[in-house]
């Protein structure tokens, strides 16, 4: 067991710590999914972006590595009486679709986890369709506040562990090198985000 999978329980309640930025990111996320598109959400924990990309999309892909975000995430969309949405297993950094098989693919919060985000990127932007978009909302640990410091190092303990603490300008830096067409924004909180958006060319 994950320690994603020990605390998919309190995961929502823990995401309540840093409200402010999470429901704005989520309220510009939803704005960015276009009517009737095809949206991949990836490393999508219990669901809220893929709940929120629902209100537009045509179709939604849930996906997590953890069964248990997956199976908090259904019961949410099933309560909400949300049904253009399905869940499966993935890995982002090893996804079997083809290419340009997404009109919006979305990876809330997860590229400062991982210690390859590099194939993520790849992987993430080769699924995207021409002239589709590429939404990669990130937290900025590098600006987190001093209350935010003191709640990571809590989360620590139980097993959090991440690779990068991103500021706004070094996460913008982070994906042009890797050769992405994108635009960051600050969105403010305890721990803000950095919203990214990159559209992909016809």
């Amino acid at each position: 067991m994950t320690f994603w999978d020990r605390i998919a329980g309190a995961y929502d309640l823990a995401e309540k710590t840093n409200r402010r930025a999470n429901d704005e990111t989520l309220r510009q996320v939803r704005e960015l999914v276009p009517q009737w598109s095809s949206v991949l959400d990836c490393a999508a924990g219990t669901g809220e972006f893929s709940l929120a990309a629902a209100e537009r999309a045509g179709a939604v892909m849930c996906t997590d590595l953890s069964q248990a975000m997956l199976d908090r995430a259904e019961k949410k969309a099933k309560k909400r009486g949300v049904t253009n949405i399905s869940f499966t297993l993935r890995d982002l950094t090893a996804l079997p679709e083809g290419d340009g098989m997404y009109d919006v693919v979305i990876a809330a919060n997860v590229l400062h986890l991982l210690p390859q985000p590099e194939k993520a990127l790849g992987e993430l932007w080769r699924v995207t369709a021409p002239g589709g978009r590429l939404i990669l909302p990130t937290y900025l640990q590098g600006e987190a506040t001093a209350f935010a410091r003191l709640s990571i190092a809590l989360y620590q303990k139980l097993g959090f562990r991440y690779q990068r603490s991103f500021t706004l300008t070094t996460y913008r830096n982070f994906l042009w090198e890797q050769g992405l067409p994108a635009r960051v924004k600050r969105v403010p909180g305890r721990i803000s985000v950095g919203l990214a958006v990159c559209e992909k060319p016809l």
